[in-house]
């Protein structure tokens, strides 16, 4: 168990982190990971490139209303100024805190030489940091890997500039660009680089179980986790996390009847949220998640993809829970 850790006006006891992940760690999906023990849910990565800033897709993103806090907003981006003026932005719209993103391996990032792209350049991470610190009375964050690949590893260099530049929060993902999320998460650097900054640091990778968080605080030292992949249609991990830190003790996993209620709950917020049209189609990957959890969740997967009204998917929700009490009767 780490010691309580204090991160802007907040303190938090091991924090717990719900990663940002385009298309999944939307407003809803956030708020029931908070609901479920998660300390803080950053938004989905936010461009700052003029020419994407002004989308449907980043207003959605930057629409902060009724969010517990620490309200953060994670952006992206190559260009000093784009930058700053997104951080602006961000704070404008309520964000209480920016993450800056340097992680991101996906080609798309990579290719506008943003997310971990820039590990290539530290005079530009560096830039960039100052920039967005300059900018803003909030608190910013980082969130970067190990390297640009396993023989250009310059985690240690990039903390350290990190720090200089008034950064108040690491976040290390234990890959490096190269690796993607291909092969086993490694936790030595990220202990070194805990050892080697006085800001606090958050372990992410293959963050999978409350065992498997335990041994990596352990191994690394770090003051937190970070949790992507394996909350997606589990939310209730991180206080399943929690509880295993406090008492060494592992909850039972959720029952049908909570997981039945959170798949309702989940679909009608993202309908809410998004509309109809787009809300449908979000949903079906989160009750696929979800169905992990059920009897017969393969076949309900099958058929919840195949409606195409909004209006029927909770109705057939409703039908599945009812035939959950007639199973239990």
């Amino acid at each position: 168990m780490t010691t309580p850790m204090q991160f802007g006006s907040w303190t938090f006891e091991t924090p717990l982190v719900l990663a940002p992940m385009a298309g999944v760690s939307d407003r809803v999906f956030r708020a029931i990971c908070m609901r479920h023990g998660a300390s803080w849910a950053p938004s989905e990565m936010t461009s700052a490139d003029l020419e994407l800033r002004n989308t449907e897709q980043t207003r959605r993103r930057l629409d902060l209303r009724g969010e517990a806090g620490p309200r953060i907003v994670q952006i992206a981006g190559a260009d000093c100024m784009a930058m700053a003026d997104a951080a602006r932005e961000a704070v404008d719209a309520g964000a209480e805190c920016i993450d800056i993103n340097m992680g991101c391996p996906a080609k798309r990032v990579c290719n506008r030489l943003a997310g971990s792209a820039l590990l290539r350049d530290e005079a530009l991470v560096e830039q960039i940091l100052r920039a967005v610190v300059s900018a803003v009375t909030v608190p910013v964050t980082l969130k970067t890997r190990t390297g640009w690949s396993p023989a250009e590893r310059n985690a240690l260099r990039i903390a350290r500039i990190a720090e200089d530049a008034g950064i108040a929060l690491l976040t290390l993902h234990g890959r490096t660009r190269a690796c993607a999320y291909q092969g086993d998460a490694e936790y030595d650097t990220i202990a070194a680089v805990k050892a080697a900054v006085s800001i606090p640091v958050i372990a992410n990778g293959d963050i999978t179980t409350p065992a498997k968080v335990r041994a990596v605080l352990a191994h690394t030292g770090a003051d937190g986790v970070m949790i992507g992949r394996a909350a997606q249609g589990d939310p209730w991990l991180f206080n399943r996390v929690r509880h295993f830190l406090k008492t060494g003790q592992e909850l039972p996993p959720p029952g049908l009847a909570e997981v039945r209620a959170t798949m309702r709950d989940h679909v009608q917020a993202l309908h809410a949220f998004y509309g109809q049209a787009l809300g449908l189609r979000i949903a079906r990957k989160h009750i696929g998640w979800y169905a992990r959890w059920l009897p017969h969740g393969q076949s309900l997967r099958a058929l919840f993809n195949a409606i195409d009204n909004a209006e029927a998917q909770l109705a057939f929700l409703d039908r599945d829970k009812q035939r959950q009490h007639g199973e239990a009767a």
